[in-house]
């Protein structure tokens, strides 16, 4: 019970990403606040988490709305006394497979407007009462693309780029407050598109364990990160790979 007694919001919950995060942490003792745009689906994902033992709260956010994100985070403070943990697993659209000299300016930086905007709010928004409890860890999700050269990532490898960049930057900005901000950064995780790691072949050529990484390690580490275990971590990228990115 790594998360006992800690408040965790989840953006994006419902997505195959958001959801394996979201068990996680109520498997680990934290109330699990979800937060999405479709409220069917949050429910569903209550009602399961609730079914095994754990505490979740679902919530309809617009992850690219400020007032939306900030009014939201101000109710979980309400209700639950604190703001523990912020975890953003909010998806965005990106064209992939197509080489930067034949792609549109729009079509580059959507992926990269889209990440820095969602990630830049819910990472303040949660900072902002972190900061005045003294204490919390805000958890951003990036990709092997920010370090990768050869598979026509688009903007997508920008976008990741910035949120490592702000993970860094605004570590450096909270620490001194008691609130830690760490990244995680999978390869990519076959399970959230119905795949095997027989399906990427050139993907998995690329690592040194043969494979592509699993959701729940992705959640786990994602738990381990949030914990009081990971105290002494912040301001770094936590590589998720299996060794594509050494």
């Amino acid at each position: 019970m790594q998360l006992a007694g800690k408040n965790a919001v989840v953006y994006g919950a419902a997505g195959s990403m958001g959801s394996a995060v979201s068990r996680a942490f109520a498997a680990a003792g934290a109330h699990v606040f979800l937060a999405g745009r479709t409220a069917a689906t949050l429910d569903a994902l209550a009602e399961e988490i609730r079914a095994a033992g754990g505490r979740a709260g679902t919530a309809v956010v617009d992850a690219t709305d400020k007032e939306s994100v900030d009014a939201h985070a101000a109710l979980v403070v309400e209700r639950a006394g604190s703001l523990d943990v912020s975890f953003n697993a909010v998806a965005y659209d990106v064209l992939q497979n197509v080489p930067l000299v034949e792609m549109s300016l729009q079509d580059f930086v959507a992926p990269i407007v889209s990440a820095t905007t969602t990630h830049f709010l819910t990472a303040t928004a949660a900072a902002r009462h972190m900061i005045a409890q003294g204490s919390g860890a805000i958890v951003m999700l990036s990709s092997t693309a920010a370090r990768e050269s050869r598979h026509e990532m688009g903007g997508f490898s920008l976008a990741c780029a910035s949120i490592e960049t702000l993970v860094r930057s605004l570590a450096g900005e909270v620490g001194r407050h008691g609130v830690r901000v760490v990244g995680l950064r999978p390869n990519f995780t076959p399970e959230t598109v119905g795949a095997s790691d027989d399906d990427l072949p050139m993907l998995v050529k690329d690592t040194l364990l043969g494979r592509l990484p699993r959701l729940s390690e992705v959640a786990g580490t994602a738990v381990y990160l949030a914990s009081d275990a990971a105290g002494a971590t912040t301001g770094v990228v936590v590589d998720l790979s299996c060794g594509a990115i050494v």
